[in-house]
């Protein structure tokens, strides 16, 4: 009749045969076996990772470039955006019935040659947007200061002050901004608003570079990652007031 087969020895941590013992530090750490890719396998996780990021960049681009618009209320033109965009929201306000445009901006560090008397983007792109087909009494700059960070958000802070002074409803906005900005004015704009505005975003492609090729052209490269770190930031770093 066969023996059966002895249990298998187990060696404890203290025992000072074990080359290995599996406590150590006096208890505060213990050994473990860990698995590591082999070539194979560092190739194939390269692989991988390089697949998943040529996805993730294409679609980047199109990620921070939001197009959801509100109906009615109040437009509003970021006013350092260019004059393509300016354009499309003029389309925009003779389309639908909004209770006015109100172009956000802050100071300039140099005059525009053309504008001389302009020293704030906000009153030079409400002044340009006149002269290509808005009534005059339908446009309002809503000048901002100047400040060295956060100046989306304070440009938002002072057409909500704005609006309020002018007994404007803040209910519905439809900010006009240029393309892989758009995410972050939309979510900078609902901070300065609160939840009791509808913030509608037009983020109006960028003719400069291929959005689905942002990473050929040195503009588009330099745009879409700065605003996409710039968003990561106004997402998980950024508190009003701080």
């Amino acid at each position: 009749m066969p023996s059966s087969p002895s249990p298998p020895t187990i060696i404890p941590p203290t025992d000072p045969s074990n080359p290995l013992p599996r406590i150590l530090l006096g208890g505060l750490c213990q050994r473990r076996v860990c698995l590591l890719p082999t070539w194979r396998g560092w190739i194939l996780i390269l692989l991988v990772v390089s697949l998943l990021l040529t996805v993730a960049s294409r679609r980047l681009c199109a990620f921070l470039t939001v197009n959801k618009p509100v109906p009615g209320g109040v437009l509003v033109i970021e006013g350092w955006v260019p004059p393509y965009v300016a354009r499309l929201a003029i389309e925009e306000f003779h389309r639908h019935s909004y209770a006015g445009v109100y172009v956000t901006g802050q100071p300039m560090t140099e005059g525009d040659a053309y504008f001389p008397e302009y020293d704030n983007m906000a009153n030079l792109t409400a002044a340009k947007v006149v002269k290509m087909g808005l009534p005059s009494g339908s446009v309002h700059a809503v000048p901002a200061p100047a400040v060295g960070r956060d100046r989306t958000y304070t440009m938002a802070v002072a057409l909500k002050q704005r609006l309020e002074a002018d007994r404007v409803s803040t209910a519905q906005l439809n900010v006009f901004s240029l393309g892989p900005h758009a995410r972050r004015s939309r979510l900078l704009y609902e901070h300065a608003f609160g939840p009791h505005s509808r913030i509608g975003m037009v983020g109006v492609t960028a003719s400069d570079f291929d959005p689905d090729r942002w990473w050929t052209t040195s503009y588009g490269f330099r745009m879409v990652v700065d605003e996409f770190i710039a968003y990561l930031y106004a997402r998980f770093l950024f508190y009003p007031g701080g």
